[in-house]
């Protein structure tokens, strides 16, 4: 009987990330990503007039880009286990035995809460992106192009490195931009590092980790 092969594809295969170089997310098509996490506002709480205000600015923000954005919301059930074990500490190296009963309802509490109500938490982000414009020096090219040939790849984002840092420049000037208009309406914002995005990534694509137990140091 003829071997039947099976190509495994690793997920790495189905990720578009070529890397994440100095806080930049560079795509296999060698466009870039920034990520700027943003806090939020209570607008229910704000009378109508202040409701009026921020959605005016917010309008006036979305019309002064001339590039697009993506806004993203992440929603995960609130992880109560760090604090639970935080408490457990605190209970273990009290002295006073009044403290101790009082941290160990409050413990007991806590954990009844957790489990007849789902806690959730959102965390909201924005990805700006920026591509090199690509200028075809000569009319051959075109021409290649419309034949099906392959040319030499040009040095695009994430190629030599004085280009990589230009087209980073390029990129924190638009970051700039945005973080700008999100004050004009009330919302601060920071934009997240190498390390930051690799976590939100690694959290993104390894939702069960959430599952795993906490081993305390």
């Amino acid at each position: 009987m003829p071997e039947t092969k099976t190509t495994a594809r690793a997920t790495q295969d189905f990720v578009p990330i070529k890397e994440i170089r100095d806080g930049v997310i560079i795509l296999k098509d060698n466009s870039m990503r920034a990520v700027i996490m943003v806090s939020s506002i209570n607008f229910a709480l704000k009378s109508v007039e202040e409701q009026e205000a921020v959605i005016y600015q917010f309008q006036n923000f979305l019309n002064s880009l001339d590039f697009s954005i993506q806004i993203s919301i992440q929603s995960r059930e609130l992880d109560i286990r760090p604090y639970l074990a935080l408490l457990e500490e605190r209970y273990k190296g009290e002295l006073s035995d009044l403290m101790k009963i009082q941290i160990k309802e409050y413990i007991a509490f806590i954990k009844a809460f957790v489990e007849q109500s789902s806690i959730m938490t959102k965390t909201f982000f924005i990805v700006i992106p920026f591509a090199q414009t690509l200028i075809t020096p000569s009319s051959n090219n075109i021409v290649s192009n419309l034949l099906g040939k392959k040319q030499a790849p040009s040095a695009q984002a994430g190629g030599q490195n004085d280009t990589f840092i230009e087209n980073r420049t390029q990129i924190e000037q638009r970051i700039g931009v945005v973080q700008s208009g999100l004050i004009r309406c009330g919302l601060k914002s920071v934009e997240l590092g190498t390390d930051e995005i690799v976590e939100l990534f690694y959290k993104i694509f390894n939702p069960g980790d959430l599952e795993k137990p906490i081993v305390n140091a």
